[in-house]
């Protein structure tokens, strides 16, 4: 196969060389920008392995615990980062 593509192209071996790199990189291109995203939706890479549904009354991990705010960040500030600024001086500026 690859060598009727090499014996179709036209030129010295240099330009065949230069066009076979172009036509690899083309198919490439569209192998990635097309064929792959539609396929990418029937492919089973994303299904999840576990069903949390079945535990009953538990609750699921992840839940926040208590002292943890429910955005996720650190106990102990308003804002929930965990870090407190520091007071700036005029004389700092």
């Amino acid at each position: 196969m690859y060598g009727l593509i090499w014996r179709i192209l036209p030129g010295p071996w240099i330009s065949k060389f230069i066009m076979a790199l172009g036509l690899l990189a083309g198919a490439a291109a569209l192998l990635w920008f097309f064929a792959f995203p539609a396929i990418s939706p029937h492919m089973p890479f994303n299904d999840g392995a576990v069903d949390t549904s079945s535990f009953g009354g538990e609750e699921p991990a992840g839940t926040p615990e208590e002292g943890v705010p429910a955005d996720g960040g650190l106990p102990g500030t308003e804002d929930g980062t965990g870090a407190e600024e520091a007071p700036v001086s005029e004389e700092g500026l």
